[in-house]
């Protein structure tokens, strides 16, 4: 496994070298996002610079984001299932992902399978066939690159994301190109060195900025009080929301 060593490159993000996608091979891609949202957040630019130069897009949500406000009465566990998912494929939708481009795994939010890619002798049932699950995902959409979240990304549902595409890439002959995003690690609270293989670049969206913000601003049951009742309720500060409306989005690769 890739260790932890390099000191954090968001202290200083506005510094890393800027690349364009608009030259790479990269079709079909996958987006694979952990939560309702993390899409948007951290590749929404990536995703609509690659609908405008005609890439295919297909993104992969994995767990059911119901653990966002757990004691609401108004929202209980279903309806708020269903109000994720809704917004999920409005904010899509404006990024011109079709509504047959996104697939919901609904796994359980807080509690995705975890897998070490490197071992997976001690992996649960219930870790293995997620597994089995996503292979099968992969061998239908065979993406040729992957933007997945960060390995070492401080939520424990985006590093079991990571695990889990990772560990089914081992038995595809032809392993894509994978892109690294970050989320959590743009809370100077949560965050970590970066992993002593990777490197930082970031990617130009000054032109899908407007065009992000709105596909953010559809997550409502995570930016507004829209669901009221409840008072542990999950909210993403507009501070933090503001790091994703740079006129670029950071990514991560390891290096051989």
């Amino acid at each position: 496994m890739t260790s932890l060593s390099v000191a954090s490159p968001f202290a200083a993000a506005a510094n890393l070298p800027l690349r364009s996608l608009g030259n790479l091979p990269l079709a079909p891609v996958l987006v694979v996002a952990p939560h309702p949202d993390d899409e948007t957040l951290g590749c929404g630019g990536a995703i609509a610079q690659l609908r405008s130069l005609g890439y295919p897009v297909q993104v992969l949500v994995v767990s059911d984001g119901t653990k966002s406000h757990p004691r609401s009465q108004l929202y209980p566990a279903p309806r708020l299932r269903q109000l994720r998912e809704s917004e999920t494929l409005a904010a899509l939708a404006l990024l011109k992902v079709e509504a047959d481009g996104v697939t919901f795994w609904g796994l359980p939010d807080g509690a995705v399978p975890a897998v070490d890619p490197a071992d997976l002798s001690e992996a649960s049932a219930s870790a293995l066939a997620a597994l089995e699950h996503c292979r099968a995902y992969l061998r239908r959409v065979l993406p040729q690159t992957i933007f997945l979240p960060y390995q070492f990304d401080p939520h424990r549902d985006h590093r079991a994301s990571w695990g889990l595409v990772r560990a089914a890439l081992g038995a595809m002959p032809s392993p894509p190109r994978l892109i690294e995003y970050p989320i959590w690690d743009w809370d100077p609270n949560q965050r970590q060195p970066l992993g002593d293989r990777y490197s930082a670049w970031r990617l130009d969206i000054a032109p899908q900025v407007a065009l992000k913000r709105q596909a953010i601003d559809c997550y409502r049951s995570q930016t507004t009080d829209l669901i009221p009742d409840d008072p542990t309720g999950f909210r993403l500060s507009p501070e933090l929301v503001a790091n994703f409306l740079n006129p670029w989005e950071i990514y991560l690769e390891q290096t051989p």
